[in-house]
């Protein structure tokens, strides 16, 4: 697999053999968080889709997915990913299924649900514990009781 950082805003996700790789046009371009999130958008995207063309039988060695983004203000953050996808040998019959399938990725429902997120600090030296948040029948216990979770 290799993921390549083709602009400060984009990436491109190819299934070449052999280990995983990240690269950019230049030494001077930085891998940033984004491209992080977009990069396990693409694996993702990939994985589901590639999974789905083993099982149709469908061979997908020429899967390219390509991921964007743009930005928002107002808190600043990624405003939108285009996710968009280059498969040559892929019959064109199957190209509306191939869409649903790309949808089917965890993290595109995760970006569509977005989960709550918790963030715990300390002053001593210490290294926070992380907690786990409460069983969903722990919380349905807790509201029949009453309490607060």
């Amino acid at each position: 697999m290799k993921l390549t950082l083709l602009t400060e805003e984009s990436i491109r996700l190819e299934p070449i053999p052999g280990p995983m790789t990240i690269e950019a046009p230049t030494a001077e371009q930085s891998y940033s968080p984004f491209h992080m999130v977009a990069g396990g958008l693409a694996y993702c995207t990939f994985s589901v889709m590639y999974a789905w063309a083993e099982h149709a039988k469908l061979n997908a060695e020429d899967l390219v997915i390509d991921i964007s983004w743009t930005f928002a203000d107002n808190p600043y953050r990624v405003g939108s990913f285009d996710v968009r996808f280059s498969w040559p040998s892929l019959p064109s019959k199957r190209l509306p299924a191939a869409k649903r399938v790309a949808e089917m990725c965890t993290l595109h429902a995760t970006f569509h649900h977005p989960p709550q997120i918790r963030i715990d600090g300390r002053v001593d030296q210490e290294s926070p514990t992380m907690t786990n948040p409460p069983s969903e029948s722990d919380a349905i216990a807790a509201a029949v009781r009453g309490d607060s979770v």
